[in-house]
């Protein structure tokens, strides 16, 4: 196998395993995507992608981190979640991994939930929060997976033409 082809099919690879990574949080999937279209921009000696194309989709890959973020915590805050509530839906992520697609979906919540449940010990409170915060995280992630594609777009728009 020639080199490039090993390179193209790897870059290939991130950008998919990546646009995997913006469902599940414990890929970097936006970095993941930036990569793979770096490498492939690399191998082709940026005849195709140059520095202009790259800069936008680097900028994409930071916006997509900073979106993630920004509407988690404003899901959070938006229902008055404490620091328990936002740490436990981080451990609620990660530990709902161990449960495939519905437990990173589930996880947060619950974490979320019992976080807050231990902070103030109401239930219709503690519910609130990890609706609120399982909702950001949604969006979050919807945006993400915006972006993703549309650094897909940007990429093959500038393969191509």
């Amino acid at each position: 196998m020639n080199p490039d082809t090993f390179y193209y099919i790897l870059a290939a690879v991130l950008v998919i395993v990546g646009i995997v990574g913006t469902i599940l949080p414990a890929l970097p999937g936006m970095p993941l995507v930036f990569g793979g279209m770096l490498l492939a921009a690399w191998v082709s000696g940026f005849e195709k992608v140059g520095w202009i194309t790259l800069t936008v989709l680097a900028v994409l890959t930071v916006l997509s981190m900073v979106v993630d973020f920004v509407a988690t915590a404003m899901g959070a805050k938006r229902v008055g979640a404490s620091r328990l509530a936002i740490i436990g839906s981080v451990i609620g992520t990660f530990a709902g991994l161990a449960f495939g697609l519905i437990g990173v979906f589930v996880g947060p919540f619950v974490g979320a939930l019992l976080g807050e449940w231990i902070h103030t010990r109401q239930l219709d409170q503690a519910t609130k929060v990890g609706i609120g915060t399982w909702v950001g995280i949604i969006v979050g992630t919807v945006f993400k997976l915006g972006l993703a594609f549309a650094m897909v777009g940007v990429f093959a728009f500038a393969w191509f033409f």
